[in-house]
């Protein structure tokens, strides 16, 4: 007989919880990467930023955006749970995107108007209107790390119902249907939203993703009494961080001289008995103490499993190849230069239509979404039978060549502006920063491409080789890796742009990065990131020796029901990994 509590259960989640959960994340998307897309003009036009400035300004917004998940799976996890950290970051996202658009709508909040072409002329924005500013985009990077970590779980809570035999391919109904709706949700954003602010005008422009946010808030809400709502649970961060307590703690203990079961502290029935030799300090955590052989009397604080001990080490052990990443996050984050480029540039499409300088990042998302398609159906089912690997190249090899591919894209990205440049000279635009050349921004379309197709490679690479590398109760720390290292990553871009600012404007010289594109450099700050690129392949490269081959073959000693359980896992999962690039907890990356 079912119990009351099961019979309320099955009452709950399904596919009409479904539209609740996409459209909460679809109009999320819109509102959000709409905003990213064109932020730069907004502050270099609105608030008279030199680009330098705005620059550093986006670099941190997408840090904080990047940081922020973080702490919202912790308070998911161990405290609010899934639900209630997806309904407050809603609420606070809208409020943000609010703020923002009031500083559109009241001209108090935004210095008087002036000519950007006469810099001279343009009064900067005082403390109060910057302060307004910030605290909307620091309001919205905070909501945006209540939705990002737990949509997506939380959509499969509803659907994940073990005892039914087509509950894997409900999930994968699910996966691909929200996974679909992200991936047209960021195309409208830099299409419709971009096009709407360039012609109608901040007011509207930020109006249209306060309307979708509203909706958004409104339907999620309404869905609340049909939604399976799990209760937080202990995270594994505080598995982590007693681990290195408690490693710590006994460092004055001895390790066994054996490694078999009961010198070791390890959950009932499991097969890890003992902790492995690698980071052998650590293995103390879980060490028995002599004077309570059995463990018994030791209190939970006071002792961590064989189990705890191994995550943690298998976290340490990716931690060099992770670095690898904030490189290319770096690179894949240059939002504002691009757009300033396209608008100096001959954006004609059709007739008298233009395409907005903040849209040609569709070109990314297109070419990341075309390629995926072609990569998983083609090209890997023949370059499985050439290296019978599975996947048609390791996991190592696939990163790898994303790193190689953004050297690439920033060589060319590179050569583009030192043509574009020389346009401006030879027509006499020097000094005439806003001027159009006649070059269309069709060349821009190559830089974009193979940023995306670097994304391709070394973004889902990187999720599928945490996921290969750690045990199944650890799936979520790989998503947190990845989006770590993105705020990372915007971080030391906002780092490298004030460095190459200060630099080259020593002694009196034109910044290669500053508000005259055409007097600047940023060919040369283009190279200065292909050659850190550069740098971080082979620092790859060594870490991948030292990490070691076969990384595909799970390392963990898995009971027989949990191994099962990840082959079917690892399928669904494989199947959705263009989720990284489309719904990543980062913002949208747009070269």
């Amino acid at each position: 007989m079912k119990t009351s509590s099961e019979q309320v259960t099955r009452k709950l989640g399904g596919l009409r919880t479904m539209p609740f959960i996409i459209a909460n994340e679809a109009f999320e998307k819109v509102a959000s990467t709409g905003l990213h897309a064109n932020m730069i003009l907004y502050l270099v036009f609105e608030y008279h930023m030199d680009v330098v400035r705005a620059t550093t300004v986006l670099f941190l917004w997408n840090a904080i955006a990047n940081f922020m998940p973080i702490l919202g799976a912790f308070l998911s996890d161990s405290y609010l749970g899934r639900f209630r950290v997806i309904a407050l970051g809603t609420v606070i996202t809208l409020i943000g995107t609010v703020i923002l658009w009031l500083t559109a709508i009241f001209p108090e909040f935004t210095p008087p108007y002036c000519d950007i072409r006469k810099p001279s002329d343009c009064v900067k924005a005082n403390s109060g209107q910057l302060a307004i500013l910030f605290i909307s985009l620091a309001v919205m990077a905070i909501g945006a790390g209540g939705i990002r970590p737990c949509s997506l779980a939380f959509g499969a809570d509803q659907f994940d119902k073990p005892n039914n035999p087509e509950n894997e391919r409900t999930l994968q109904r699910f996966f691909n249907l929200y996974y679909a709706s992200v991936g047209i949700s960021l195309m409208i954003s830099v299409t419709v939203i971009v096009y709407i602010q360039n012609v109608f005008g901040w007011i509207v422009g930020f109006g249209v993703p306060v309307g979708c946010l509203l909706l958004s808030t409104v339907l999620f809400l309404i869905g609340s009494p049909l939604f399976i709502k799990i209760k937080p649970n202990k995270s594994m961060l505080q598995d982590f961080v007693q681990v290195v307590s408690l490693s710590w703690k006994n460092k004055h203990l001895a390790l066994p001289p054996e490694k078999l079961d009961g010198w070791y502290h390890h959950n009932q029935g499991s097969k890890f008995v003992a902790p492995t030799d690698k980071l052998r300090f650590l293995n103390k955590a879980c060490v028995l103490r002599i004077e309570e052989p059995d463990g018994s009397a030791v209190a939970p604080k006071n002792k961590c499993t064989v189990e705890q001990v191994e995550e943690f080490k298998a976290l340490i052990r990716v931690l060099p190849i992770w670095s690898t990443g904030i490189i290319i996050a770096v690179t894949v984050s240059q939002h504002s230069f691009p757009v300033l480029q396209a608008d100096t540039m001959d954006r004609t499409l059709i007739g008298d239509f233009k395409i907005p300088s903040g849209s040609y990042g569709v070109f990314t998302l297109l070419t990341l979404t075309i390629w995926v398609a072609l990569y998983d159906q083609l090209i890997v089912p023949l370059l499985t039978k050439i290296t019978k690997i599975p996947g048609g190249i390791t996991l190592q090899q696939r990163m790898g060549t994303g790193l190689f591919l953004s050297i690439l894209a920033t060589a060319v990205a590179a050569i583009t502006e030192k043509i574009r440049r020389q346009h401006a000279i030879d027509e006499g635009l020097l000094d005439t920063p806003k001027g159009v050349v006649n070059m269309s921004a069709m060349w821009l379309i190559p830089q974009y491409a193979i940023i995306g197709l670097a994304e391709a490679f070394n973004a889902i690479g990187q999720i599928e080789f945490y996921y290969s590398q750690f045990p199944k109760s650890m799936g979520s720390i790989g998503v947190a890796l990845f989006a770590l290292g993105s705020a990372f990553g915007n971080l030391l871009g906002s780092l490298i742009v004030e460095i190459v600012d200060k630099v080259s404007k020593h002694g009196g010289k034109e910044s290669w990065v500053g508000n005259n594109l055409n007097k600047g450099h940023y060919d040369y700050y283009y190279w200065v990131l292909a050659i850190l690129c550069a740098a971080n392949f082979f620092y790859f490269l060594v870490c991948t020796w030292a990490y070691g081959p076969n990384v595909e073959q799970k390392v963990w000693n898995h009971d027989a029901e949990e191994s099962m359980d990840m082959e079917k896992d690892s399928e669904l999962y494989e199947s959705s990994m263009i989720s990284v690039a489309l719904s990543k907890q980062s913002p949208l990356h747009v070269y």
